[in-house]
């Protein structure tokens, strides 16, 4: 029984309740709810329960050995706390979950770097209101207008004619 009155220290709700979304807010007030009221019944036990008074019920019960019989079953009784079969598979779970988070984060970071760098080229561009095609062709070169290698409508590669030979 001992076991039970570690239940009110295990779960830091203010952590958890951080980190949840204003979507599932109602979804995770309901389960503190409910896990608030699960460990109120377990705390309204006694944390061991209350002593027999044999003596008491062996000066009111008639049948000779009746209560004697009782008391050493009762102290026979032995009710085996569950086994924890469970906890190495969250950790190992755990540790796995860690090193999946650990590699987002990495990831995050380096789509976050490249952001950042294609932000920082777009700022320095002018606006295209305000570019002359001679300052598009510097900015934008491979897709800027090349007298040299005219484009056919609709300007795609599929529409593209290979340059015609000219024999001389």
């Amino acid at each position: 029984m001992a076991t039970k009155r570690i239940a009110q220290s295990a779960v830091n709700w203010s952590a958890m309740a951080e980190k949840v979304s204003e979507s599932q807010r109602p979804m995770f007030n309901a389960f503190k709810l409910k896990s608030d009221q699960y460990l109120r019944r377990v705390m309204a036990n006694p944390e061991k329960p209350p002593a027999i008074d044999w003596a008491y019920y062996q000066a009111r019960v008639a049948v000779p050995g009746l209560v004697e019989s009782f008391k050493k079953q009762y102290e026979a009784l032995k009710v085996p706390y569950p086994v924890d079969k469970v906890t190495g598979q969250v950790d190992a779970q755990e540790k796995e979950t860690e090193i999946i988070i650990k590699e987002f984060i990495a990831q995050s970071n380096r789509r976050v770097a490249e952001a950042e760098t294609e932000l920082k080229k777009w700022s320095t561009v002018l606006p295209f209101g305000q570019m002359t095609m001679e300052d598009f062709a510097e900015a934008f070169p491979e897709q800027a207008w090349n007298a040299d290698k005219p484009t056919y409508w609709p300007h795609d590669e599929a529409s593209q004619q290979p340059p015609a030979k000219v024999e001389h």
